[in-house]
């Protein structure tokens, strides 16, 4: 996450919690998105079951429902670092990845939003960019990320950063259905829109293959 010139930072945290899980996990007041995977959660009160997201920037108090639950927490950082916590042995946490993103990347007009992404076997999303970052969690399948001259595999659980102005070609699992989940940082210009731009012309007309679902989108409290 090394950048001198990093204002925020970008993270993804998993977690999975036993049914036997008591007490409720304290968050302080950040912009965070919560994905529950598998269970359901209360939080502030509110239940969210699985494969729905919230958005909010207040302080949190999640409890675990009886049956267990494994989520994602996506956090905007000032400091640069996650807040931690320390509960029982029944829950576990992972930094799945800590990005450090610059002014130019997140304003005070800009939301976060979740959403996933899915392709039916040997789609693609063609050579594309983004004008926000973000973080993708892969749920479903496999997929092949090329971007800055690499190609990177990866398999359920993987997560990536992506920045956004770097194009990036995605190519799914060729026999099996694929999906991630993702949150991103946008401009208010693409308050209920498409995030994506094709880098070639020649792509614009072409079929596509992905299919989006939103979960959430709401302005930041910089």
């Amino acid at each position: 996450m090394n950048n001198s010139n990093a204002t925020h930072s970008l993270c993804l945290i998993e977690h999975s919690a036993l049914a036997s899980a008591h007490g409720p996990i304290q968050l302080g007041a950040c912009n965070r998105v919560i994905y529950v995977i598998e269970g359901a959660l209360q939080i502030n009160g509110e239940t969210l079951t699985a494969d729905h997201a919230t958005f909010s920037p207040a302080a949190m108090t999640i409890s675990v429902s009886d049956q267990g639950a494994r989520w994602l927490r996506w956090e905007l950082l000032t400091n640069h670092e996650p807040e931690r916590f320390e509960h029982d042995d029944d829950i576990t946490s992972t930094l799945k990845t800590l990005d450090a993103i610059t002014t130019a990347q997140v304003q005070a007009d800009w939301f976060m939003r979740c959403d996933s992404v899915s392709f039916p076997p040997g789609g693609c999303a063609l050579t594309h960019t983004h004008k926000g970052p973000g973080i993708r969690y892969l749920l479903d399948g496999t997929i092949r990320i090329d971007t800055l001259g690499e190609s990177t595999g990866y398999d359920v659980g993987g997560a990536w950063y992506e920045s956004g102005p770097h194009p990036v070609f995605a190519q799914a699992d060729a026999a099996l259905d694929t999906r991630f989940v993702r949150a991103m940082v946008l401009p208010p210009e693409l308050a209920g829109k498409s995030s994506i731009t094709y880098v070639n012309a020649d792509d614009l007309d072409k079929p596509k293959s992905q299919s989006y679902h939103r979960y959430c989108e709401q302005p930041l409290i910089l």
